[in-house]
């Protein structure tokens, strides 16, 4: 569909076998919620744990619903942040017609986060609720991390220029040249990589080594940011190889809280192709994330998108990707394939929409996964199937900066076969999505070294 094609208004719904969504009854009739259990109990995990059941998480990265009461603590404006609500609001003005997004609708999205253009009804038997983060900051990595059951509570935030000694040792040890670029905090190494704050999460969280690739294999780029990993204190260092716009010295600025990195959406890597980025994650015990655990039990498992490249699983089966309808169509894939299985996916173009500022972007990149989710929803009709969809955290593409916001995100999960619909409580960490999935497979929470299953409140 195009911006402006006629108008639309939300509605309650439930998904067809062929993927399209048709006219509902309403939640309010107060027959559809049920109470008295935990989003997966047990006894029901007894039921559903089966060769055949299936469990998706799929991530809409930067998809936020409101800011958490600490989002403004580093920038005061992120207080207001509501990537949802802003990018529902501008897209009514800018395209004409309310945002289609149905299918978001019939998972509950309209009733953890109420909108004018969200449908607040649905028959689909799903959870509804939202999520705190559980770790500081607001990044992808220890979102993901963190909701495969890792303990990202105590993660070190620092600046590189306060460390720029030690890293510039390390360096010069394996052979390097390391020296600043311009007297300022960051190095340039070997006259192509530049060892740099990562300037799209918040300050301190992360480091990157980034290069051109036509100055730098990047095996070669890899093999600097495994140098800096091996005393960075900081949640990740990021290796990042692509085709930029000019010298990347040109594309490096200030941002907050005194780091200095390159720009990267502005030096073109994100829109020339060829991009490729590793990320190098603090020490984790990865045994005891849901991944692993579910390989142990004999359960598939699978990796698309971002999430290939961020999460641990040796057996995991690695559909990397970036254009969100190859990762939906990945997903898709992954259901189809006999027998039961765990896929986490990750939608990456609305968190690069984000970074850009591009709210009609994001738009049409939401109503593209809402597409994509009809399809999934469809393909997941055993019951013991479940489809979570939620975020990693917010980018608010109106609030004025390129970083991510500090909000919570959704939790929605379809569940055929359960009865109505319930309505979570706020989880207090992201931890507790990939404790409620492990229960849905019919695993142990108590096997991961963070979170707990996302108990059921009281019927609205």
């Amino acid at each position: 569909m195009t911006p402006g094609e006629g108008t639309a208004t939300p509605q309650d719904g439930t998904v067809t076998s062929g993927g399209t969504v048709t006219s509902g009854t309403a939640v309010a009739s107060g027959t559809a919620v049920t109470s008295g259990r935990t989003a997966d109990e047990p006894q029901e995990a007894a039921q559903w744990a089966n060769a055949t059941a299936r469990t998706v998480i799929l991530v809409v990265d930067g998809f936020g619903i409101g800011a958490m009461p600490d989002a403004g603590a580093l920038r005061p404006g992120d207080a207001a942040a509501d990537t949802c609500g802003h990018v529902l609001d501008h897209a009514r003005e800018a395209f004409g017609r309310p945002l289609r997004l149905p299918v978001f609708g019939a998972l509950g999205l309209g009733l953890v986060h109420p909108h004018p253009d969200l449908a607040r009804d649905t028959r689909l038997p799903v959870a509804a609720g939202r999520a705190a983060l559980g770790y500081p900051g607001a990044d992808t990595f220890a979102g993901h991390q963190t909701m495969m059951g890792a303990d990202f509570s105590q993660v070190t935030v620092a600046r590189l220029g306060d460390h720029l000694a030690e890293v510039t040792a390390a360096l010069r040890a394996a052979g390097h040249k390391a020296e600043l670029l311009d007297g300022r905090p960051l190095l340039l190494v070997d006259g192509s990589v530049l060892v740099h704050d990562n300037l799209e999460a918040d300050p301190g969280i992360n480091w990157n080594a980034s290069a051109r690739l036509d100055d730098l294999g990047f095996d070669g780029i890899l093999d600097v940011a495994r140098t800096v990993r091996a005393v960075a204190p900081v949640a990740r260092v990021i290796a990042v190889g692509g085709r930029a716009d000019g010298p990347l010295r040109r594309f490096v600025r200030d941002g907050d809280g005194g780091t200095v990195g390159l720009d990267t959406p502005a030096s073109g890597f994100y829109r020339n192709g060829g991009l490729q980025v590793q990320h190098l994650g603090a020490e984790l015990d990865h045994t005891r994330q849901l991944p692993e655990l579910a390989a142990r039990a004999g359960i598939p498992v699978t990796f698309v998108g971002k999430a290939a490249d961020i999460l641990a699983c040796e057996k995991a089966v690695r559909r990397p990707a970036v254009a969100t309808g190859d990762v939906l169509a990945h997903t898709a894939e992954a259901i189809r394939a006999p027998g039961g299985s765990l896929v986490v996916a990750n939608v990456q173009e609305s968190d690069l929409a984000g970074h850009q500022q591009e709210p009609e972007r994001y738009a049409r990149i939401l109503e593209q996964v809402d597409a994509g989710l009809a399809a999934l929803v469809a393909l997941l009709d055993r019951p013991g199937d479940r489809l979570v969809v939620t975020g990693d955290h917010g980018n608010d593409p109106t609030i004025g900066h390129a970083y991510h916001t500090r909000e919570y995100v959704p939790v929605l999960i379809h569940r055929p076969g359960a009865p109505g619909v319930e309505l979570l409580p706020d989880a207090d960490s992201l931890a507790d999505v990939g404790a409620t999935a492990a229960a849905a497979l019919g695993l142990d929470p108590a096997g991961l070294a963070n979170g707990r299953r996302i108990p059921q409140r009281a019927a609205a």
